[in-house]
């Protein structure tokens, strides 16, 4: 038995002592984030205006929203990018430890086409499973902000592909990285500083060409990155199906998702990704959900296939994309200031073919019903896995007829959360959180020298005809408003 303290009972003295051993972590971060920019000579004429950018609270809106959604404010993050419909995603970890879509944010510029980047230079922004730690975050960025993909990852390395400064940045300007406007990518960094001091080690960011649906895979069925993008999709089902984060491996120069030691084996499994894979089966709790997933996908793509539905062309015309609420800015060529000086450069680059628009006009993209419900509670029956999973894509599937009753299967919520270890990060993870001064330096390429913007542009309409995903709805992306003139684009991109 303890001694009652005056002041308030144990249980109470032990929540003050958490909330100030955490408010002198998130201290001794800022100290290190303010010196680390003072050596790196980063001062603005007001003084040390980066760490400001870097440091920014989340807005009340997103505290909000945070809260209605049953997610602590410094839970894990996941975060996912489609090219084709040029939207990321941010999901965030609920209080049922599952991750839950928190926000969707449109892309504002990607560069090249859709598949995997291959080599430095080919202007193609990167594809696959990425890992970023707190020392891939770049507060001193040229493009106000920016998040280091990491790129090349594990599999890259192992199929000799090359690059470098693969970044989700600011300023709605890319050259092989997927750009975002300044509001949105300093909310996903703060959204990340939180998840980090919350205790989470490192987040997965997911790129895929398109939403992998049957209907996409139909549409690009020729294009020769196929065999890659099938292999990816077996993550994006896993995640699907359980909205967990798959674990992922490379061996034999190829992902690996989801492995464990098969049968009661103890011995841990070592994978090496120019190597023989190791025997491994799939995690018993995700594998039925994902290969029945994988079955009911493949069956329509089948129908689809069989139907003859139009091919996309393998050159569309275009440099990468942009989601079309921001096509106001391919009709502005003036590079502007925003009011602390920073230059926002016009998505189109002088002598670029210009982007794909997306969603087409007259839709909306999957992503408005694909905000994720709370997974049911485990043993709460058996209901039609896939009247829960593919609500969303009902264009995606031919008529109710062609398609055989789906199977009964145990609801996804029903797969238990993987435990997550007591992270307790040193201040040397915190430390993290900002490269030091001489590899920022280093972190990416410099920005270019504004010039005058090529004045003849095709229509948004022959943009958007080189790029037709199936129309799904009746309007804009969940949360976007009718485009406006450029620079206003505050509070708009809440779900």
């Amino acid at each position: 038995m303890g001694m009652v303290h005056p002041s308030g009972s144990i249980a109470l003295n032990r929540a003050r002592v958490v909330r100030a051993s955490r408010f002198r972590r998130v201290l001794m971060t800022l100290a290190v984030l303010a010196s680390a920019v003072a050596l790196g000579g980063c001062f603005g004429e007001e003084g040390y205006d980066l760490p400001t950018r870097a440091m920014k609270e989340l807005s009340p809106q997103m505290l909000a929203q945070l809260q209605a959604k049953n997610m602590p404010k410094d839970s894990p993050i996941l975060v996912r990018l489609f090219k084709e419909e040029s939207e990321l995603e941010v999901w965030k970890q609920d209080t049922s430890g599952r991750y839950a879509l928190l926000k969707v944010y449109p892309i504002c510029r990607w560069s090249g086409d859709l598949g995997p980047k291959v080599k430095e230079g080919d202007r193609q922004a990167p594809e696959g499973f990425y890992a970023i730690t707190p020392g891939l975050m770049n507060p001193n960025s040229n493009y106000y902000l920016a998040i280091n993909t990491g790129f090349p990852n594990a599999y890259d390395r192992a199929n000799n592909r090359h690059g470098a400064f693969l970044m989700i940045h600011g300023d709605c300007s890319s050259r092989g990285c997927y750009a975002m406007t300044d509001e949105e990518i300093g909310e996903i960094y703060a959204l990340a500083r939180e998840s980090f001091l919350g205790g989470q080690k490192e987040f997965q960011i997911q790129a895929y060409p398109f939403r992998m649906t049957p209907a996409n895979l139909a549409r690009h069925r020729n294009n020769p990155n196929m065999p890659f993008w099938q292999m990816i999709k077996q993550g994006y089902d896993h995640f699907e199906v359980s909205h967990l984060e798959p674990k992922v491996d490379v061996c034999d120069r190829h992902y690996v998702f989801d492995a464990v030691a098969p049968g009661n084996s103890t011995k841990p499994l070592n994978f090496t990704p120019t190597g023989h894979c190791p025997q491994y089966q799939t995690d018993p709790t995700i594998a039925e959900a994902a290969q029945e997933k994988q079955r009911h996908d493949e069956y329509v793509l089948a129908q689809l296939v069989k139907d003859n539905v139009p091919v996309a062309p393998l050159n569309t015309g275009t440099d990468g994309g942009m989601n079309r609420v921001f096509v106001a800015k391919l009709d502005n060529p003036t590079y502007t200031y925003d009011n602390e000086g920073h230059l926002h450069v016009p998505p189109l680059q002088p002598g670029r073919l210009p982007p794909a628009l997306s969603p087409p006009l007259g839709s909306e993209s999957d992503t408005t019903a694909a905000i994720a419900e709370p997974p049911g509670a485990p043993g709460s029956g058996l209901h039609n896995l896939f009247g829960s999973l593919f609500a969303s894509r009902h264009d995606a599937e031919p008529p109710a007829a062609s398609v055989p009753a789906a199977v009964q299967t145990a609801n996804a919520g029903a797969i238990a959360p993987k435990p997550r270890q007591a992270a307790h990060e040193s201040p040397a993870a915190a430390a993290a959180l900002r490269p030091k001064s001489i590899e920022a330096a280093k972190s990416e390429p410099p920005k270019p020298q504004p010039a005058v913007a090529q004045s003849s542009q095709p229509t948004p309409q022959q943009q958007a005809a080189a790029f037709a995903p199936p129309a799904s709805g009746n309007g804009l992306i969940s949360g976007a408003q009718p485009v406006v003139p450029a620079g206003s684009f505050d509070s708009r991109w809440g779900m």
